[in-house]
């Protein structure tokens, strides 16, 4: 065929496909490898959830035992995270797409959208004998219409499956912790009890940590680090009008902070869910909200204790006495009548112990 001659079919053939596309309304454009758009694989019926096993929402890709997450599913955490038992925990956040989460406050959680998953695992590393990691519980908080709704799923020994399951149970746990082998019988909540700390003035479960005063710090990320808050953003699961500026909590293992930063963080997380108003311990003559604790009198320093369980206990905090104070003497028992938290805690928290005890070895005022 003559070179000119098949130049000009293929001058005839593009301007018949330019025209056909000008006028076919059916017309999808094709995209290319260079402009991708992702799609969540998360398997996600509101009105179906919970599943009854946690494979059923597609959230990791891979062996489930690594927690890998599929594209959508967003890692999380927070700058003083809850103590519960040494377990270690993975969190991870699911929005539908379309829809956000909206700034409240500093010290509110999220206005979280319709759809909202919120997954926590809890596991060990070095659990003995072998040494292996060892997935206890996967907590999911789901947000539907009528609030949120609690789903916890018992992962089984082989690790390979994790089952629906709100009666409540306990799991022995040998493992080694920084260089200390340790045993903890780890508690299970059933779903009634889940209640006791998450409990809203409505009587409502809500979650705890996902507030910005806990969430605004660096995350490292596949493509690199950056603050959660802007995360967030980027992944249209947050709208963008938080302020620039946030009172934030500190790491209270970090010995750069004050003590009393470190201290405040600590209750805060560990307390404040139950020690606030219309809580499980809203009747206590104590605050531990970061945002009403630097007030040291809502820390129960020299603060008179209303149930006096043992006559030489007379204050909540006694300002340099350690041993004479309710708050350490609690911390300190693992026994169900006396220990605090009340639950999620069946063994001592070493650590923050010691924390609380310096801190109030330090304080100066006199408590008449």
């Amino acid at each position: 065929m003559p070179r000119n001659y098949s130049n000009y079919l293929c001058l005839l053939l593009l301007v018949f496909l330019a025209f056909s596309c000008g006028k076919d309304d059916s017309y999808v454009p094709i995209l290319t490898d260079d402009d991708p758009v992702q799609v969540s694989p998360v398997v996600f019926e509101i009105d179906q959830v919970p599943y009854q096993t946690l494979t059923d929402y597609n959230f990791f890709e891979g062996s489930i035992k690594d927690l890998n997450p599929v594209y959508g599913v967003l890692p999380y955490d927070l700058i003083s995270p809850l103590f519960s038992d040494y377990a270690h925990k993975k969190r991870f956040i699911w929005i539908p797409n379309g829809v956000s989460a909206s700034y409240v406050d500093d010290y509110s959680i999220f206005e979280f959208p319709v759809g909202t998953v919120l997954i926590k695992n809890f596991y060990y590393d070095n659990v003995l004998p072998e040494g292996n990691t060892k997935i206890i519980e996967t907590r999911l908080r789901i947000r539907k219409e009528e609030g949120w709704v609690f789903a916890n799923y018992k992962w089984n020994n082989d690790q390979t499956q994790a089952i629906y399951d709100l009666n409540g149970s306990y799991v022995p746990v040998d493992f080694i912790e920084n260089d200390v082998q340790r045993n903890v019988n780890y508690f299970i909540p059933s779903g009634a009890q889940c209640l006791t700390c998450h409990k809203s003035e409505n009587d409502i479960g809500i979650p705890i940590g996902v507030k910005p005063q806990n969430l605004n710090r660096m995350l490292s990320y596949p493509n690199g680090t950056m603050n959660q808050l802007d995360k967030w953003v980027e992944m249209g699961y947050l709208m963008n009008n938080y302020p620039s500026t946030i009172d934030t909590v500190v790491d209270w293992e970090d010995s750069s902070k004050s003590l009393d930063m470190r201290v405040r963080s600590y209750l805060d997380i560990n307390c404040a869910h139950c020690h606030s108003d219309n809580r499980h311990c809203d009747y206590r003559p104590i605050r531990f909200a970061f945002n009403e604790s630097s007030d040291i009198t809502n820390l129960g320093v020299c603060v008179q204790a209303q149930e006096i369980f043992d006559p030489s206990l007379t204050y909540i905090v006694n300002s340099g006495n350690s041993d004479l104070s309710i708050l350490s003497i609690r911390l300190n028992s693992v026994a169900e009548e006396l220990r605090m938290p009340l639950l999620g805690r069946n063994t001592i928290h070493e650590e923050g112990l010691v924390l609380i005890e310096t801190w109030i070895n330090s304080l100066t005022n006199i408590c008449e």
